[in-house]
């Protein structure tokens, strides 16, 4: 007939020991210390994606889907971009 796994109901939680819920945010020292090492590193893509990030408050999801003639009209930059996030589906304004 049919069995039950018993194991897997007595061993508890996948998350007993670990933290969850809503992550601390970043404290400013921390800001600047991943911005001066992307700095150093050279890594012009991610310091930029990083700043966008923290300035527009977006999922990561929704940054990379990015592209340049979503923030560039021409050989301007845009003040201001709007997105619609992948999640809630709300729009979002990125300013400069």
């Amino acid at each position: 007939m049919y069995q039950v796994n018993q194991t897997a109901s007595r061993s508890g939680p996948g998350n007993k020991e670990k933290l969850v819920g809503q992550k601390a945010p970043l404290k400013l020292k921390h800001i600047w210390a991943i911005r001066v090492r992307l700095e150093l590193a050279g890594r012009a893509r991610e310091l930029a994606l990083f700043n966008l990030a923290i300035d527009s408050k977006l999922r990561s999801c929704d940054l990379l889907k990015l592209r340049v003639r979503d923030v560039c009209h021409g050989d301007r930059i845009a003040p201001r971009a709007i997105i619609l996030q992948q999640k809630t589906n709300s729009k979002a304004v990125t300013a400069r």
